[in-house]
């Protein structure tokens, strides 16, 4: 993850609402120091922290990852930014970043085997939708699991907390998008 493009979109949200350091930790959760490490881009968030401070300052998670876009885009996971999250074994690739005129996001991540992701509940009113295209994954969302192969998907309110878990013996590709 580029550290400094992270960090700008933090202290460009953080101002633009007239929020000091202390405000938006006591807001996000993120203490202080840790705040500022990002803003200078000191400090290489986990996706948690991100989702963290996403959620405190209640906008979408690739708000901090943007980019300026020209209209066109033609998207590799390859050449997409990369969020890496529990000890290596997901890795999350911003495909198109939260735009305000269409209110999602997209992402491709990948789970390997074994890989167990808790994710934070987000804003009301947030669905998300996974598709599957190779492996299996468990989706838990209040108590009920869903597993699902490839070509299958499954779409839910995502307000509440959510489980990706990788239990099987390939390594699980999805596409994964959030509507805000």
């Amino acid at each position: 993850m580029q550290n400094i493009t992270v960090g700008k979109e933090l202290k460009s949200v953080r101002l633009k609402r007239g929020l000091t350091l202390d405000e938006a930790a006591a807001l996000t959760g993120v203490s202080k120091p840790m705040l500022g490490q990002i803003e200078r881009g000191q400090s290489s968030p986990t996706i948690n922290t991100l989702w963290k401070i996403a959620t405190g300052l209640k906008l979408p998670l690739s708000t901090l990852l943007r980019e300026q876009e020209d209209g066109f885009a033609a998207v590799r996971p390859s050449e997409a930014e990369m969020i890496s999250e529990e000890n290596g074994t997901m890795r999350a690739y911003t495909l198109f970043p939260f735009d305000p005129l269409r209110n999602f996001e997209a992402f491709y991540i990948e789970f390997d085997v074994g890989c167990r992701h808790c994710s934070e509940g987000h804003c009301d009113n947030v669905e998300e939708t996974v598709f599957v295209i190779s492996g299996r994954l468990d989706i838990t969302v209040n108590g009920q699991t869903a597993t699902l192969s490839a070509n299958e998907a499954v779409r839910f309110r995502a307000g509440a907390g959510h489980i990706y878990a990788n239990p099987y013996g390939e390594l699980c590709c999805v596409y994964n998008t959030i509507f805000y």
